[in-house]
């Protein structure tokens, strides 16, 4: 017998026209440029001075320029400990994202699964490391744990950055899940198959 539900969304997204202007303004942007609203932008709107401090967190980790941490490589930390808290929405969102800076169609899957085997470097393993410790045993980082990243070149400030970006999507993995939030059909596919220039 199957015993599979379909997913219930239990709190409707607001329409895009009842948001306020500045929220509405930057989701439009981000239709632009995706070609499609991620439903964690609709999904938060219903709260929007909760929407806007999110989203200014989320921007000052994932975004911001300097220290030692790639785009690509902040996505593999949002990949793997999103996996860890059995996020749905994280795990084929930010995977999406991270196979598209990486420029690696498998990487997602397997640092989901199991980052110890997958294919990438002893510097992002260390780094998975330790925020798979600040994921699932916070309280028992030391200096053995800094010291590990000490080794591959990071240092206290990106420990910080390491350890922000998993509590914060610690935060937005109970949110989507408790929430019934799927991820857009259009990630799934995102960043597969290497894209050709078609040539007329």
């Amino acid at each position: 017998m199957n015993n599979l539900t379909t997913p219930t969304i239990r709190y409707p997204a607001p329409s895009l026209e009842s948001l306020p202007d500045d929220i509405k303004a930057r989701i439009l942007e981000v239709q632009e440029k995706a070609g499609f609203i991620p439903n964690v932008f609709l999904g938060f709107a219903r709260r929007p001075a909760e929407w806007r401090a999110f989203f200014a967190y989320h921007d000052a980790l994932m975004l911001h320029e300097g220290g030692n941490l790639t785009k690509g490589e902040r996505e593999m930390i949002v990949t793997t400990t999103s996996a860890a808290n059995h996020c749905l929405y994280c795990v084929v969102a930010h995977g999406a994202i991270l196979r598209i800076y990486e420029k690696k169609p498998l990487v997602a899957d397997q640092v989901a699964v199991n980052y110890r085997k997958a294919d990438i470097t002893p510097r992002q393993s260390a780094m998975l490391d330790f925020a798979m410790k600040v994921c699932q045993h916070s309280d028992a980082i030391n200096d053995a744990d800094f010291a590990a990243l000490h080794a591959h070149g990071f240092d206290d400030e990106d420990a910080w950055d390491i350890a922000a970006i998993t509590a914060f999507f610690g935060l937005s993995n109970r949110m989507a899940s408790f929430s019934g939030m799927q991820p857009n059909p259009e990630f799934y596919l995102m960043g597969r198959l290497p894209r050709t220039n078609s040539k007329p």
